[in-house]
């Protein structure tokens, strides 16, 4: 466990969890509007779930955790993530008796940590609430993951109101669901601004008028055979279409990386490189004309920058994307895929939906962390008097 230096604590604090990348940069914003806060503090505490990964864009945003527990290892499984998170929070939840715990998403941290804190009865508020696929395996572990959160939370901060009506349809208290739009669109407005050209050299080598594709895949449910196809699809998308480069973040998994490598690796027009930092991934899905993910924040942030984003799922727990017209649930079918490359290159958004989104996007315009952090002083207030 690591500490970084701290004042001692006046204000109300507030327990911020992080574990992986998403989380960092998703509860950057609400991290940051603490800050602003004249009754709140954030405590910042990374279980380090996903360690390289997660510093990056906290390091961009200016936020160093107060505690990181340091836990990851190689080949880490979901038994030993749970059980270290558990035990780590735990302890210093005990330490800091904290005002308020807000826990974000969906991961094993999410989880865990919602545990922890329900076990010690804190106030928990959970970001991202009422998210759901209706199959408890798609996504895998998500779906558990975030049903056990909400199931412990006391605060509910949904980002729509389809995860609304889920979190009241399950009998959460309708006056502490509060719906807020997705933090993820708070920190795309803060990093739009600072992104101007890519610091990846990688990304150097693509001429600066070529069409570009994004891929991005790292769901464990993509891992194997589905990966593969997906990868089958994208050779055949790069031999239809001479012009097209294509850009390949891959995870540091060694399972995801060596599909890659045998699939794509000769590839003159694919560029195979490490995870991008955060201000050079927006610059990519900014620059794209159409991006393949398994991931779900892609999905939500495509739907300001108006990228054609094809979702390589059976389902997705964000139907607000797929309904606003900038995604398309396509699986892994390598025929599938290609058939709704094709339309999307050629006729960008139309051909996903055969119209352009509304002028209204789903998941919000850059308020959410604001509306968060405004429940818990009226919370905090209310309890001083």
């Amino acid at each position: 466990m690591r500490r970084s230096p701290r004042t001692t604590q006046t204000k109300g604090a507030v327990c911020c969890v992080i574990g992986t990348r998403p989380e960092a940069i998703k509860m950057a914003p609400v991290i940051l509007k603490l800050r602003e806060s004249a009754s709140l503090a954030p405590f910042v505490l990374a279980t380090g779930q996903h360690t390289g990964m997660m510093r990056q864009p906290l390091d961009f945003f200016g936020i160093e955790p107060d505690v990181d527990l340091a836990l990851m290892k190689e080949s880490q499984s979901l038994d030993y993530i749970t059980s270290k998170v558990l035990e780590g929070v735990g302890k210093v939840l005990d330490e800091l008796r904290p005002f308020f715990v807000l826990v974000h998403g969906d991961t094993t941290t999410t989880m865990a940590s919602s545990l922890a804190a329900f076990y010690r009865r804190s106030r928990l508020g959970h970001v991202e609430a009422g998210l759901r696929s209706g199959d408890l395996f798609l996504p895998f572990p998500e779906e558990l993951n975030r049903m056990i959160s909400d199931r412990v939370a006391g605060w509910w901060f949904p980002p729509t109101e389809g995860a609304e009506q889920n979190l009241i349809k399950e009998g959460c208290d309708p006056s502490r669901v509060i719906r807020t739009g997705n933090t993820v669109i708070d920190a795309l407005v803060l990093a739009t601004s600072k992104v101007t050209t890519p610091c990846c050299g990688d990304l150097s080598s693509i001429p600066a008028k070529a069409p570009v594709m994004l891929l991005t895949a790292h769901r464990r449910e993509s891992w194997g055979e589905p990966l593969r196809r997906i990868c089958t699809a994208v050779r055949s998308i790069m031999k239809e279409n001479p012009d097209l480069w294509a850009i390949v973040p891959m995870h540091r998994n060694p399972e995801v990386r060596k599909v890659f490598h045998d699939i794509l690796s000769d590839e003159s027009r694919v560029v195979l490189c490490d995870p991008l930092d955060y201000p050079d991934f927006i610059w990519a899905m900014k620059r794209s004309d159409l991006i393949l993910t398994d991931s779900g924040g892609v999905q939500e942030e495509t739907t300001i920058l108006k990228v054609p984003t094809l979702v390589m799922r059976e389902l997705t727990e964000r139907p607000e994307a797929v309904d606003y017209g900038t995604s398309l649930l396509v699986g892994t079918d390598p025929e599938r895929i290609l058939t709704a490359a094709r339309r999307a290159l050629e006729y960008g958004l139309e051909g996903l939906s055969g119209g352009e989104p509304g002028k209204n996007p789903p998941f919000g315009s850059g308020k959410a962390s604001d509306r968060i952090v405004k429940t818990i002083e009226s919370l905090f207030l209310k309890e001083m008097r």
